[in-house]
Parts: structure tokens; sequence; C-alpha cells
């Protein structure tokens, strides 16, 4: 992410970056443990928002994350929007699904967003590939970004003519474009 940050910055865009406290106790040698429920964050990343709104009161905030994170900025998007505390939601590498149990849809709460969303994927990310997205029927108000032959961290296979860098470029191009199109609208 801090790549990822320093290409959005050469866009002008500026990100801020935050880890969950179970993902910092992990750097820091904690247990390994599986992360908690996507819901059981919402509080944390609410309050994360909050801080850096106060702190930014006049910018215009997107939310989003990668992977878990834009999951659960997913799940607290329509709040934040209704109260005019956003303008968009970014999600990189989106967990649709986890990769042993396609069946099993993390899309509900999707379905219903009112929110602009832009989801950066790649074609080939196993928590959710460009085919198995498209059949999924969600909103217009939900955009796709698809990193050519990427995976979920959007990195392609050797002999697919792609890059890792090419992609990240690409992604961040993505977003820079979708957040000037949504601080213009609202």
């Amino acid at each position: 992410m801090e790549s990822f940050a320093a290409l959005l910055g050469e866009r002008g865009v500026t990100l801020t970056l935050f880890e969950f406290a179970y993902m910092a106790s992990r750097r820091e040698g904690g247990p390994k443990r599986p992360p908690p429920k996507a819901e059981k964050l919402i509080g944390e990343y609410r309050d994360v928002v909050s801080a850096i709104a106060a702190e930014n009161p006049r910018q215009k905030l997107f939310i989003g994350g990668k992977s878990m994170g834009g999951r659960v900025a997913s799940m607290l998007a329509d709040e934040l929007y209704e109260e005019k505390k956003i303008s968009g939601l970014v999600c990189l590498g989106y967990p649709f699904h986890a990769p042993s149990t396609p069946d099993k849809l993390r899309t509900e709460h999707l379905k219903k967003l009112r929110c602009p969303a832009l989801i950066v994927q790649g074609e080939r990310d196993p928590f959710g590939t460009k085919s198995e997205i498209k059949a999924m029927r969600l909103p217009r108000k939900i955009t796709f970004a698809w990193m050519s032959d990427g995976d979920h961290d959007f990195g392609p296979r050797g002999n697919s003519g792609f890059t890792r860098k090419g992609n990240l470029a690409a992604a961040a191009d993505a977003v820079a474009a979708f957040i000037a199109e949504h601080s213009a609208a609202r």
C-alpha cells in the first residue's frame, strides 16, 4: 500500500494509510490468529474516518482499502455517504468470496450500494475473477477497473506480457480519475 500511496501522490491524490489493530498486532509479533469478522471492524474503521475528517474538514474524502479493508469500507460507505462525510468508495482487490468457497459470496450489501464506488480487481483474482463478477447483479454505482491478468495483488503471470508495476500504475490512474470525477459531482 505504501508504493500505491506514492503512485497516487504522483497523481495529486493524498492517501492516508492505517492498519486495523489485529494487523498491527501481527506485524509486532502478536499471535497469528485469523482476522475478525468484517462486521467487528466497522467501528474501528468509522473512528479512523472521523479522525481524518476532523483533521481535514474541507477535504473531500473517499474511503476504501485493500481486500478486507475495502470490504469493511464498503459496509460503512452508504452510511457515511448519506451523512455527506464521504464522496465515494474505492476497493482494491475486493474479496467477493474466499478462494476455496466461490458459492459463499460477500456481496449482499453491495447489491444495495448507493455510494459511488470503484472496485479495482485483478482479472484472475482468486477472491473474484472477472468472469465471476460479470455474472453478479451489482448496481451501476459500482464501476470496475480490471488489471490485466492480475491476481489479488494485481500481479500477472510471468509470460502474460503484463507487469505488476504496469498494473499498479493503471490502478492508480483509475483511482485518480474516479476521485476527480466524483469530487466534482458532490
